[in-house]
């Protein structure tokens, strides 16, 4: 047996065992052999217990390891992480919005950290004659067919859910878009009192558990959602098909979790698992899905309705597509969420591997929609890790009419990424149900951060475009974002992503492999392919 391996515990020991003569003899007070004599048990308990062969074979010096590997991300983030490192989100990004958030100067001083010359590096190509833009609040008619159109911001709080987020979160989210004139998604947790508190725009998240709108077997209930959807501070309805953190995936609040409020909110028992199925029991194949959307449009007085989804197999998409085209039956926006999106807690295999990013699922759905000849008939809203309003300016580029932000505005309210939203332990306040931690989060403070990072971002923005030379934030194209592609090589954005021409599916114009392969197997009545998908055959080693 190596002496080493349990030094720590035999020195303790054979301390306790000299304080307790030492105290026996009436030379100290018996106070002083108590906490030795503390760690003389918790050393004799690590090397009988059976769960952790490290405090086995290393009794009370073990428990260091678990110590440090507690406070690693900690340590990481306050003492050793650049300004350009960090994940999901950089320190520098980070700091970004807390500045803004704070009103405080967001300029950086002496030039770029960044490496120009980095494959990958992006910037907006402006012009010799900047233009002038009298305001930073670009917006966006969503639903003008409706009897109830909603003007909303192109920069918006995406979907959480009061149960995910405390209640003070809630509020001051919703009291600073409020103030700011931008819109609150609900996320799928319906809608909840404090939601309602300051009035702020909402856009109401249907999700498979129809909470808020349930029967008691959790199917859905139109009373209830009549109830809901035809309040005026409700301006949109989302049917939410999957969420880029972990699509196709459904979930489980436990019982232990769902406080009275929660229970209330999403009209689920107290008492048993709130179960958030994977699919909808509504509709089983796209025409269903639309007609869904008809009818919670007939339902909510003409509202705008629309679906959001991380886009998965391509053919799934076009089968909407084509029920669209065979229906006319049209959503009044889509919302894109990138797999880089978060989430409170998701299996790790979902967060890393499942999922389109953002740019291809935007792409591939404001293609589809282009050569359907639907695009001017429908908005498309896109999610996953927008923050900066070099974000914003990249994803409107590219295809999308509006953003939503979760972390970005989670880091307005003071979120420090510690990434602890799954344990009820967060150390702001943001993510947590526990009354005593989210008292933390002021609201009136918060709310004012909320607004005036919603504020900075779009002035930011507007900095951009009027560089860029353009009339308004609608007028971002690709070819206004430049790619480098090598060391001695650029591209336009435009040269690099793939577009397809208005009308050019309806005429059989497939242009590029995915629209081949996938849209004419693709069908309407079924989210399942007209014919299987044929795999390439494993070439034998030679």
């Amino acid at each position: 047996m190596k002496v080493s391996r349990y030094l720590s515990f035999w020195i303790v020991l054979l301390l306790t065992v000299a304080l307790v003569a030492a105290a026996a003899a009436g030379k100290i007070a018996w106070w002083w052999a108590v906490a030795p004599a503390l760690l003389s048990a918790l050393g004799i308990w690590d090397m009988n217990q059976r769960s952790h062969a490290i405090l086995r074979n290393y009794p009370l010096m073990g428990h260091f390891r678990f110590l440090f590997e507690m406070i690693r991300p900690e340590m990481r983030q306050y003492f050793f992480e650049s300004d350009n490192d960090g994940a999901p989100f950089t320190r520098k990004e980070r700091s970004l919005v807390y500045q803004r958030a704070k009103g405080e100067v967001d300029s950086r001083p002496f030039g770029t950290e960044l490496d120009v010359k980095m494959r990958g590096y992006e910037w907006v190509g402006h012009s010799l004659s900047p233009t002038i833009i009298a305001s930073h609040d670009f917006r966006v008619t969503v639903g003008a067919e409706r009897a109830q159109p909603y003007s909303m911001s192109v920069f918006n709080v995406s979907a959480m859910s009061f149960g995910a987020l405390s209640a003070n979160a809630i509020r001051a989210l919703n009291r600073g878009a409020k103030k700011g004139g931008f819109a609150h998604d609900t996320g799928e947790g319906s809608i909840s009192p404090y939601h309602r508190e300051f009035g702020g725009d909402l856009l109401w998240q249907i999700a498979s558990g129809y909470f808020g709108c349930r029967n008691g077997d959790g199917s859905f209930n139109e009373e209830k959602f009549v109830a809901q959807a035809t309040s005026p501070q409700v301006k949109m309805i989302t049917v939410k098909l999957s969420q880029g953190a972990k699509p196709g995936h459904g979930g489980v609040l436990p019982a232990a979790k769902i406080t009275p409020e929660i229970s209330a909110t999403r009209g689920v028992p107290m008492g048993v698992d709130c179960i958030s199925p994977a699919t909808h029991s509504s509709f089983s194949n796209p025409i269903g899905l639309l007609e869904f959307i008809q009818k919670l449009r007939t339902l909510s007085g003409d509202k705008p309705v629309g679906f959001k989804l991380c886009v998965g197999h391509p053919w799934e998409f076009f089968g909407i597509v084509k029920a669209m085209l065979q229906t006319g039956i049209l959503p009044d926006f889509i919302v894109v969420d990138g797999s880089e999106g978060g989430t409170g807690a998701a299996p790790l295999e979902f967060v890393d591997h499942v999922g389109m990013p953002l740019q291809e699922g935007l792409l591939l759905v404001h293609n589809a929609l282009v050569g359907a000849g639907l695009r001017d008939r429908i908005k498309i809203g896109a999610s996953g890790k927008v923050i900066t309003a070099f974000d914003l300016a990249r994803t409107l580029a590219i295809g999308a009419d509006w953003c939503n932000s979760a972390r970005g505005f989670m880091f307005s309210l003071g979120c420090i990424q510690s990434q602890s939203c799954h344990t009820d332990r967060c150390p702001t306040g943001v993510a947590t149900q526990d009354i005593g931690r989210q008292k933390a989060l002021v609201v009136p403070d918060k709310a004012e951060r909320v607004y005036r990072f919603h504020e900075s971002t779009l002035h930011a923005l507007q900095e951009l475009v009027q560089a860029a030379g353009l009339p308004h934030a609608s007028a971002l194209r690709a070819h206004h974002i430049v790619r480098r592609t090598s060391d001695h090589e650029v591209k336009l954005m435009s040269d690099l992503l793939s577009y397809l021409q208005p009308g050019d599916l309806l005429n059989q114009n497939y242009r590029y492999p995915v629209f081949a392969k996938y849209w004419p197997i693709s069908r309407a009545e079924s989210f399942h392919p007209a014919e299987p998908i044929q795999a390439q055959p494993i070439q034998a080693a030679a």
